[in-house]
């Protein structure tokens, strides 16, 4: 499974942006996927996560409220909105997969990891 996320870039503090990561290769739909971040020097965190079907996600309490993850099976591809930024939001985001439907909030629970996007607020 490859994973290809975009999105990412520069933006004010209470700015949005929306970061999408499409799965290709065999038995790439279905699975649940997430979204942890990593700013230099700091261990990765978890964002959120989606199960296989789309229907019920997780999100980080730094995040809860102002962010939004959505799964499109048809184009296997995976949104994270962002809104209400905040400069503490700055890191690379790395999206995710599983090998299994159900979601899971532990980065080793993550067996496939995209190439991350860089995401900036400026305050």
């Amino acid at each position: 499974v490859q994973l290809q996320a975009s999105g990412g870039g520069l933006v004010q503090t209470g700015g949005s942006l929306r970061l999408s990561c499409t799965a290709s290769g065999r038995t790439s739909s279905g699975r649940a996927m997430g979204w942890f971040r990593q700013i230099p020097g700091k261990e990765r965190e978890f964002v959120a996560a989606i199960n296989g079907d789309g229907r019920s996600a997780y999100y980080a309490d730094s995040v809860k409220g102002r962010f939004t993850m959505s799964k499109d099976n048809a184009e296997n591809t995976v949104y994270l909105q962002m809104t209400s930024l905040k400069a503490e939001d700055t890191a690379v985001y790395y999206c995710t997969a599983r090998t299994s439907v159900w979601l899971k909030t532990g980065s080793d629970e993550h067996t496939y990891w995209g190439q991350g996007t860089q995401v900036t607020v400026s305050s």
